[in-house]
């Protein structure tokens, strides 16, 4: 049976990330097709006593303070960094999408239809774990500080929403932004998910038991899917795409990058940090994103995993994997070996990859993994990158809680179709 698109994809037309491989999307596609890792000192000498780890993957020096106005003024420079780092890489995004501007029409009203869905895991942790209390503690501190603000730097009068989904929080911000679009709400919305990290922040996901201890090798602490993997490697960055509807897209004649054709999202509902046995929540989320797509599994390319480096985490997603496509049937490969755990942006990031693998037609190699797992009957890109035959990606992201979202990414057809 064949792929049967549903007809309510949504463009892709600009798109913009911040992670530790670099200021620039095509600083993450090298990283990505080079394998190298990102891992840094992160906060000084390692603190066991404080459980702080000694290394994680930061942000290129400089980050937080691109773009420090924002054109807003005092406030501009009165925002926490995680979310400085979220608006600068948001704005980015749209002037890549050709947006920078007030989008054509007359005044406010012509942004009504834009909207603005982001997320952070972690919110604005600098802020938050200052001592002192400021005026503007409240508005820097919010969990909705980053869409507000990104809304106020665009001018967007649409929604303005904030998602927090742990680790899947970019994925389900670019879903989210979908279903505005879908449902006639909104022509236009950025998407996508920032975090950086704190010593508080790295040390409490050291205390969770998830980060990776092999500090006499850590530069390939994170390897994806591999036999000896043993926990991931936490990191920060911002990530964003520019969303539109088909019609919209067309009239102003903007260049899409692909489609996100299918999303799902739900919960395992079985425990807070450790994924259903067997992936059971997570095949079920990448059915139903391909039911909404109306693609067949077999028709996929490539499978951009979530794969944190995790003993459990990484079995249970393989076992979703060959549920949904078979043992060894479709492509796999997983970006953390090279950027970390970005938390919030990791989804978002990752949706950006797979466009690049859309539009390249190659899979990024697993950076890190030399051993597969043996019990995990996938079939993953190692060594160095693999040229891919032309159709849809799967997009996976899970997330503490039990949180997953997938997202289906098409090509644009050559073309353009009518909306």
């Amino acid at each position: 049976m064949g792929t049967r698109l549903s007809g309510r994809a949504v463009a892709v037309t600009g798109m913009a990330t911040t992670t530790p491989a670099g200021f620039r999307t095509a600083d993450l596609w090298s990283g990505l097709l080079a394998a190298e890792g990102t891992l840094a000192r992160a906060f000084g000498d390692p603190d066991e006593h404080r459980g702080i780890p000694g290394f994680a993957c930061r942000v290129p020096a400089g980050a937080t303070g691109h773009q420090p106005a924002l054109g807003l003024g005092k406030l501009g420079r009165r925002l926490d960094p995680a979310t400085r780092l979220g608006v600068s890489t948001a704005l980015d995004a749209l002037a890549d999408a050709g947006l920078t501007d007030r989008p054509p029409g007359t005044g406010r009203a012509a942004t009504g239809r834009f909207a603005v869905v982001a997320g952070t895991a972690f919110g604005a942790s600098t802020t938050v774990e200052a001592p002192e209390r400021g005026t503007f503690f409240v508005p820097m501190a919010m969990h909705n500080a980053l869409p507000a603000t990104i809304s106020l730097a665009a001018g967007f009068t649409g929604p303005s929403l904030a998602v927090s989904a742990a680790c899947a929080t970019g994925a389900v911000a670019v879903g989210e932004g979908v279903r505005l679009i879908r449902d006639g709400v909104a022509d236009v919305v950025v998407a996508g998910g920032a975090e950086l990290l704190t010593e508080r922040s790295l040390a409490g996901i050291g205390a969770s038991g998830a980060l990776s201890g092999r500090s006499h090798e850590p530069r390939r602490s994170a390897r994806p899917f591999d036999a000896d993997r043993d926990g991931t490697v936490a990191s920060e960055g911002a990530a964003f795409v520019v969303l539109e509807g088909l019609g919209h897209a067309a009239r102003r004649e903007a260049r899409e990058y692909g489609r996100i054709s299918g999303y799902a999202t739900n919960c395992d509902a079985h425990h807070l940090t450790s994924p259903s046995p067997g992936g059971e929540g997570a095949a079920e989320c990448m059915r139903a994103a391909l039911a909404d797509a109306r693609v067949d599994a077999a028709d996929v390319s490539h499978v951009n995993a979530h794969a944190t480096s995790t003993p459990v985490g990484d079995a249970a997603e393989a076992q979703a994997i060959v549920a949904v496509f078979g043992p060894h049937r479709v492509p796999v490969t997983a970006n953390k070996g090279v950027t970390g755990h970005m938390i919030a942006a990791s989804g978002t990031a990752e949706v950006v990859a797979s466009l690049l693998t859309l539009a390249h037609a190659v899979a990024p190699p697993t950076a890190n993994t030399l051993t597969l797992d043996d019990a995990l009957e996938i079939d993953l890109v190692m060594g160095r990158p693999r040229a891919l035959s032309p159709g849809p990606v799967l997009s996976n992201s899970f997330g503490f809680g039990g949180h997953n979202a997938a997202l289906l990414i098409t090509p644009t057809p050559p073309t353009p179709e009518r909306p």
